[in-house]
């Protein structure tokens, strides 16, 4: 049996499952828990005692589900708060003697490789250009994967915004358009850079370009956009999605206020005030790669970890 373990800025979730082949994997048990552990770190530069009590109360969990389950392999891997905690390493130490899970803090450059596998199944292979997003609680990962003839190539980088960060510089109860289009910008300066290496809006002009994103963001904007009365993970995971009318529903969400956006139960409470950070994020993507539709994906660093086990490159 194996399991992996993704522990973010803003969330901590596990997969175990069981592999059928040397591609593929069924998924036996599954657990995410919103934790927030980068909350406050964009200030003080240190996970807080509060973040690290609920992501260990999380991380037990996630021990007692491998052991009951049996696992045999896994990996556990941290991401954007850990990398940048000054405190850190104390954590990851506490993680290990308390739950007995040994976490792996990633770069970011394979944060995002580990999305791009993750996905890998979602990708039309008669498109040769992909890009791959992955907006996260503390920064925002991107892969931009090109077919040439047999070989695919890969770009990956990471960008130090993410939901919580954002929210944080410019939370609200309601955000004016004056204030969101800040936001936008704020994220567009660090995309600018990466189209200037890639030359990525050439080929999305083309018609040559998939978009696929990976994260809470457009998980949760597909479920609004299907009115669904709670969150169905199959009916969101391969969803397409009209640009133009996802970002119409992030502009809305922003001039709610929070209880309103609280309210829709593919939100909640927990995700109310992040959400549209979230879709500020989305927007500065969307506008800087103009693509008619992009596809959801409920998948990401936890199945691309698995499949690495299975291939035995993990």
């Amino acid at each position: 049996m194996l399991a992996a373990l993704d522990l973010g800025t803003n969330n901590c979730r596990l997969l175990v499952a069981r592999p059928t082949d040397r591609h593929g994997f069924r998924v036996i048990d599954a657990f995410s828990r919103i934790v927030r552990l980068g909350e406050g770190i964009g200030a003080s530069g240190e996970l807080t005692d509060a973040a690290m009590e609920r992501t260990l109360d999380a991380l037990s969990v996630c021990g007692s589900k491998m052991r009951r389950r049996h696992v045999t392999r896994f990996r556990a891997v941290a991401t954007e708060a850990c990398r940048r905690a000054r405190n850190g390493p104390e954590f990851l130490e506490r993680v290990k003697q308390e739950t007995g899970i040994t976490l792996e803090v990633i770069s970011s450059a394979e944060e995002a490789g580990l999305a791009l596998a993750g996905c890998g199944p979602l990708l039309d292979p008669a498109v040769p250009g992909a890009l791959v997003f992955d907006i996260g609680g503390g920064s925002t990962e991107l892969a931009w994967s090109q077919r040439d003839g047999n070989a695919d190539t890969a770009a990956v980088t990471s960008i130090p915004i993410g939901v919580v960060t954002l929210a944080e510089t410019y939370g609200g109860d309601r955000y004016d358009a004056g204030v969101y289009d800040r936001m936008v910008a704020d994220v567009a300066a660090w995309l600018a850079a990466y189209e200037r290496e890639h030359a990525i809006s050439a080929e999305v002009a083309a018609g040559r370009v998939q978009v696929i994103g990976t994260s809470g963001t457009v998980t949760t904007l597909a479920g609004v956009h299907l009115d669904l009365p709670r969150y169905v993970r199959d009916r969101v995971d391969g969803l397409f999605l009209n640009v133009a009318d996802t970002l119409a529903i992030g502009r809305r969400l922003a001039d709610q206020s929070f209880e309103d956006r609280a309210a829709h139960p593919c939100i909640g409470r927990e995700r109310a005030d992040l959400v549209v950070a979230g879709c500020a994020i989305l927007e500065a993507i969307c506008r800087q790669w103009p693509v008619a539709r992009m596809r959801v994906a409920d998948r990401g660093v936890r199945e691309g970890i698995l499949f690495g086990l299975i291939a035995g490159t993990s």
